[in-house]
């Protein structure tokens, strides 16, 4: 039995994988920003947690106690042409996405180390490798989460921490059903969005994706990254056979 504390809890990915590893017998510490969300979930505790504010984040480890893996998941999407994308909205999805999972890692990572013992499993995505029109500041916030958990795999190996990367494609959360979305007055870029959203049948359920990140968390040893569905596995195997030099261009 671990004990893993989750970020993001209180809907979709985040609370199906409370849930998936409360079932296995795991200690669970699930977090949300409002903990009423989290009612319901048993869970060993259910704990206020803000990725964005510093206090919130060291009150909620301190009240955690020993955390042997931290499952990363608080993250928020947005859907804008690059021209069309606020400055402001890009700015906050770094900090929950981002910086949020940087500021939950450097909390938990002192006694990790003091044990020589401990996992970091962040959910990416595809977008973290991939692009699509109308998803830059999305995909900018899980490439840059990439980079920052390829750097501590390598500064924390002697350390006896593993990290991994949970890499889904679309997931029937709620998350893609509405998110929010920012055009131009008589948008220019209307003919890429015309298409709507990922198609339902491309999908796959939170308790999928709460399946593999359970297992992530319970395999004796782990690769840096792990795609997340048959549709993951496409997309990625695609995108690492794809030359570098040429962007995708409508035809």
């Amino acid at each position: 039995m671990s004990s893993i504390l989750i970020t993001g809890a209180s809907k979709g990915i985040g609370r199906a994988t409370a849930v998936e590893l409360a079932r296995r017998g795991h200690r669970v510490i699930a977090t949300a920003r409002d903990p009423r969300a989290l009612d319901g979930l048993d869970v060993d505790q259910r704990l206020r947690l803000d990725v964005t504010d510093q206090a919130s984040v060291d009150a909620a480890v301190a009240e955690a106690g020993e955390v042997d893996v931290l499952v990363s998941n608080a993250g928020v999407i947005f859907r804008a042409a690059v021209e069309a994308s606020p400055a402001a909205e890009i700015e906050r999805l770094y900090a929950l996405n981002t910086v949020g999972a940087v500021r939950v890692t450097q909390a938990v990572l002192p006694q990790m180390r003091e044990r020589k013992k401990g996992r970091l499993v962040f959910v990416s995505s595809v977008g973290g490798r991939t692009v699509l029109p109308g998803n830059a500041a999305y995909a900018a916030t899980k490439w840059a989460l990439e980079a920052f958990a390829e750097t501590l795999a390598m500064e924390l190996a002697d350390f006896g921490i593993d990290v991994t990367l949970a890499e889904p494609g679309p997931v029937s959360s709620g998350a893609l059903d509405d998110p929010a979305a920012y055009r131009l007055p008589d948008d220019p870029y209307a003919f890429l969005f015309a298409r709507g959203g990922s198609p339902a049948a491309t999908m796959i359920s939170p308790e999928e994706v709460a399946a593999a990140l359970a297992d992530l968390a319970e395999r004796p040893s782990v690769p840096l990254r792990v795609p997340v569905g048959a549709l993951a596995e496409k997309v990625l195997a695609a995108r690492d056979a794809a030359p570098y030099d040429r962007p995708f261009v409508r035809a």
